[in-house]
């Protein structure tokens, strides 16, 4: 009696599985051939044109982030022929602030704010040249972007010394020497923003060339701004090399600009200039 209770029970759930496999299928045949009907509806009431839209449009989500990817790995790529001038930019621009420092002692204003001005432009190179080093590599763009953004906030703290440098030379009766830092203000200024405008523009994944054309405009402030420290202390060996060191520093950020496509014109370097970029 429980042998056949047990043979009853086995010929029960064999038709049942039997009968949920059956249905299985014959859902998937169903969908086959509706889509199979679907396809070919669509072949015959569309157009061959709307029909490549249409294929061209229903794109998977992972090839829309492979070509993202490839587009952004071009544009930081591109980074990196500004790398050699920018990186003897900021190892310039660094020991202009240190001579600029050394001035100050002569001047008998150390520690004063001219003084610190000098240490925030010279900080201001070294994140230039770490901001150079990082171009080199095409998954580095964002250390080049908060390089040049603290260098800009450098510079930008440097302004602020500025002014209240030119209040001691007031104080001091140094009318003249207040008269240079206040020219030194606005070139000094114009540097910070034209950095960092260039970082953004590597921000928001602009063209290459308006970074270039950044960096350009930040080198032909620093030029005039070179022309000014000289004059701080005319005849001091200090001063005529921090300008001269300044100088060279505006010429290779230029150089870097154009070397990222800001400018199709090129500067040529005359006499001895190339000797700026030792010492």
């Amino acid at each position: 009696m429980a042998s056949l209770i047990a043979s009853l029970i086995l010929l029960f759930v064999q038709c049942n599985t039997s009968a949920a496999a059956a249905a299985k299928y014959a859902n998937r045949a169903a969908f086959v051939s509706q889509s199979s009907r679907a396809s070919k509806l669509l072949s015959s009431n569309v157009g061959s044109s709307q029909t490549a839209t249409i294929a061209n449009t229903m794109i998977p989500r992972s090839n829309h982030r492979t070509a993202a990817l490839q587009r952004s790995t071009t544009a930081l790529f591109s980074l990196k022929p500004a790398a050699i001038p920018l990186m003897d930019s900021g190892k310039a621009l660094a020991r202009s602030g240190e001579l600029l420092i050394d001035l100050t002692t002569q001047l008998s204003l150390y520690g004063g704010s001219l003084s610190a001005a000098g240490a925030c432009i010279r900080n201001a190179g070294d994140c230039l040249a770490q901001a150079a080093a990082s171009c080199r590599f095409k998954t580095a763009a964002e250390l080049v972007i908060d390089e040049l953004r603290e260098g800009a906030d450098c510079l930008k703290e440097g302004v602020d010394k500025l002014y209240r440098a030119s209040e001691e030379s007031g104080v001091d009766g140094d009318d003249r020497l207040q008269l240079t830092i206040e020219e030194m203000i606005p070139r000094l200024s114009s540097v910070a923003l034209s950095l960092e405008d260039a970082g953004r523009s590597i921000l928001d994944r602009e063209a290459v060339k308006l970074t270039g054309a950044h960096l350009v405009s930040a080198g032909e402030a620093l030029e005039g701004l070179a022309s000014v420290v000289e004059r701080l202390d005319e005849g001091s060996e200090n001063a005529r090399l921090s300008s001269q060191r300044m100088g060279y520093a505006s010429q290779q950020m230029v150089l870097a600009g154009r070397e990222l496509g800001g400018s199709d014109e090129k500067k040529a370097v005359k006499g001895k200039a190339w000797l700026k970029g030792g010492g």
